[in-house]
């Protein structure tokens, strides 16, 4: 849900996994939670706010602040049947606070086929470490530091991809938009690790229109258009147009056969931005396509 600030002088700010807690008893207030993006509000920001979804406008409120939760601690991490490189050995053999302290890392996420899927930042510190049952010269290390948690209506999607990405086309056509939300993440993530071969110039590619229903399933349906069953081709228009520029499964001059248009025009062709104004955003996808040498016929 998007939170659009009166006057203009304000970016609009993100909030994810929004519920309404209902109205505070005795008071005209209403009480969401939610997770901010990267961009929140301003710190002690309390003036009137536009909220929409991207998709219609949900209402406006004469006055917004937030209430913070209290700070948790820290959970544990724990890598199981570690093979740890020399320079780990050498920090474990040291031991001092300052030779655990890890810095910056990335945890590195394959599927159960060896296939790069995600990664998650950590700046990890070593909390213990014993020798692990699953083999010899392999650990348990335990550390501090946090890698945020896959919401519960996210985890079926993940099951999925880490069993392997899908073997054909359309396998997110019955999830509904907040799990296409989460299945795009993960196609975007992949895909921008797996860099695939640009076909030749001149491909005829076909798009099957007949489940885009959200903006979601609009990339969904347009990435295996190009790339196949799971495959990547943009997650919004900047993106987009980054992947019409090469190096993405795509060399102009090409063209897109899109059967089922209507689907799309239906549910897309009134769509908000970010600062609530309306666009149609079938029309914005095919002129870029078109500015990028693909030629759409619908």
């Amino acid at each position: 849900m998007w939170l659009v600030p009166e006057g203009g002088t304000l970016d609009a700010w993100l909030l994810e996994d929004v519920e309404s807690l209902g109205r505070q008893a005795g008071t005209g207030n209403l009480v969401l939670t939610g997770l901010d993006e990267y961009l929140g509000p301003p710190e002690g920001h309390r003036g009137p706010v536009t909220l929409h979804n991207e998709y219609r406008r949900l209402g406006t409120c004469g006055e917004f602040t937030r209430i913070l939760p209290p700070e948790r601690a820290t959970p544990r991490l724990v890598l199981r049947g570690l093979t740890p490189s020399d320079r780990l050995i050498e920090a474990l053999a040291v031991g001092t606070r300052r030779s655990l302290d890890l810095g910056e890392a990335e945890l590195e996420i394959r599927d159960d086929r060896g296939g790069p899927l995600t990664e998650r930042p950590l700046c990890p510190e070593v909390r213990a470490w014993s020798p692990s049952p699953y083999g010899t010269d392999l650990i348990d290390l335990e550390l501090r530091g946090e890698v945020g948690p896959v919401p519960g209506y996210a985890r079926p999607v993940w099951e999925q991809w880490l069993a392997g990405p899908p073997d054909v086309a359309g396998a997110w056509t019955g999830l509904g938009t907040r799990q296409r939300g989460a299945w795009l993440d993960l196609v975007r993530e992949r895909g921008c690790r797996l860099k695939p071969q640009d076909r030749a110039a001149g491909h005829a590619y076909e798009l099957d229109g007949r489940h885009i229903t959200d903006q979601a399933g609009l990339y969904l349906a347009l990435g295996e258009a190009v790339n196949g069953p799971g495959g990547y081709f943009g997650g919004n228009l900047d993106a987009l147009h980054d992947c019409l520029g090469g190096t993405f499964g795509y060399t102009a001059p090409a063209s897109l056969l899109w059967r089922g248009p209507d689907v799309a025009r239906e549910h897309l062709s009134r769509v908000l931005t970010s600062e609530g104004e309306t666009y149609d955003l079938v029309e914005t996808v095919v002129e870029v396509l078109a500015e990028r040498g693909m030629r759409v016929i619908l």
